[in-house]
């Protein structure tokens, strides 16, 4: 059997709904054939609630550039949570029923039945992709960072220095990587000193002198979480950057299906 273009793969496969079965053999033989774990469609639109809190990076601009090339080119509703204020929140209902939930918030004060939801989705598997200040999301839950996402934030480096940011070699064929190479990032590389032992880290940044972590995938509940430092208003446009984000989406949805099927089986 011919080897699997594990790019055209993925492509195909995002905007293909097909059934759980089909999914499965497919993955199946992939794997056998040496490819890459696929990305596999649901047969519904997914659905992704854009959760958006970081006023110094712009974050509801960025995330409806985000929101319209998911809404071109691939089989996904995105409902929103945008925060007006820093103690305010509305939308977060949306999390009662996303597949997956993008999380760039930074710092905001909200408390109570607010942020008890956010908590909810995380600690029932949800799918959860971080973005940049993600990292210190919530002030009245810091914790965030090492308990879900697996960080440990500690600043930044200056902002007059871009990082340079490269694949980790051993990593070239996780799934989340597919047809993404190397760029230069639009803002300054985060501190990151001890991850989670249980972190796969996917993308450095370098400048001159230090080389830290930007992206990495753990699990987190029964679920799969991804977060990345990145995320300058610039970094969306880039297409690399994209690229990045929608792979992240869809592989760590990818095991909702076969989940929600197991729990259906059980006693």
């Amino acid at each position: 059997m011919p080897q699997l273009s594990r790019r055209s793969f993925l492509l195909h496969s995002a905007r293909r709904a097909i059934g759980v079965s089909a999914g499965l053999a497919v993955f199946r033989w992939a794997m056998r054939a040496g490819a890459a774990p696929p990305v596999v469609a649901h047969r519904r639109p997914l659905e992704l609630c854009l959760v958006s809190g970081s006023f110094e990076y712009h974050s509801d601009q960025s995330l409806a550039v985000l929101e319209k090339h998911l809404a071109e080119k691939y089989s996904v509703r995105c409902t929103r949570a945008f925060a007006p204020s820093e103690d305010r929140l509305p939308g977060l209902e949306n999390l009662d029923h996303a597949d997956c939930m993008l999380l760039f918030t930074r710092r905001l004060t909200i408390q109570g039945e607010a942020l008890d939801r956010v908590k909810r989705f995380c600690q029932r598997g949800g799918a959860i992709l971080g973005l940049r200040t993600a990292s210190h999301a919530f002030q009245h839950w810091l914790a965030l960072d090492k308990e879900v996402l697996g960080g440990d934030y500690q600043g930044h480096y200056g902002n007059q220095l871009l990082p340079r940011i490269e694949i980790v070699g051993s990593r070239k064929d996780h799934p989340v990587l597919a047809g993404v190479g190397p760029f230069t990032a639009g803002g300054s590389l985060y501190k990151n000193p001890v991850l989670a032992k249980d972190v796969t880290v996917l993308l450095t940044g370098r400048i001159p002198g230090h080389t830290e972590p930007v992206a990495w995938t753990r699990p987190h509940g029964g679920g799969r979480v991804f977060y990345t430092s990145l995320g300058h208003p610039d970094d969306f446009h880039q297409p690399c950057f994209l690229k990045l984000l929608v792979n992240a989406l869809f592989w760590a949805t990818a095991d909702m299906e076969s989940r929600a099927e197991k729990g259906a089986r059980s006693p």
